[in-house]
């Protein structure tokens, strides 16, 4: 399978990410919290899909929201993410996943800072860090 072409079937999205990846991106898991190193990270630079390459966020909009997640006040476009409705876990939340490739990235939460008042609670296991140059 060429590079940029998106996997199709499980077997494909398996060869291409880690087990951990795997289970979050295309089965919905969620990582244990405080684990992802991407929690510290505060680098300029941009949050990519672990799954397809896509850029989601920057770390201007990344803040500490204490909760064990990398966690953002919006994504870096409007396009880049899709929204569902889960009600899953007895709760309804809005689920946040990859625009590109469908890969679910985590949630989000009206219960952030200014300018968005938004928490996109992300599992970092979901992204790569992406330093910009210089």
């Amino acid at each position: 399978m060429a590079e940029d072409q998106l996997p199709t079937t499980d077997e494909e999205w398996r060869q291409r990410l880690t087990p951990e990846q795997f289970a979050v991106l295309r089965q919905h898991a969620t990582e244990r919290p405080g684990t992802s190193p991407l929690n510290a990270e505060s680098r300029p630079g941009t949050f990519i899909c672990a799954g397809c390459g896509q850029p989601l966020y920057t770390t201007d909009s990344k803040f500490d929201a204490h909760c064990g997640w990398p966690s953002f006040t919006a994504a870096l476009d409007d396009s880049a993410i899709d929204t569902t409705v889960d009600r899953s876990h007895f709760m309804v939340r809005t689920e946040v996943h990859c625009a590109r490739c469908e890969g679910h990235l985590g949630h989000i939460f009206p219960d952030g800072p200014a300018p968005t008042g938004m928490r996109h609670c992300i599992n970092g296991v979901s992204l790569k860090f992406v330093p910009d140059e210089g």
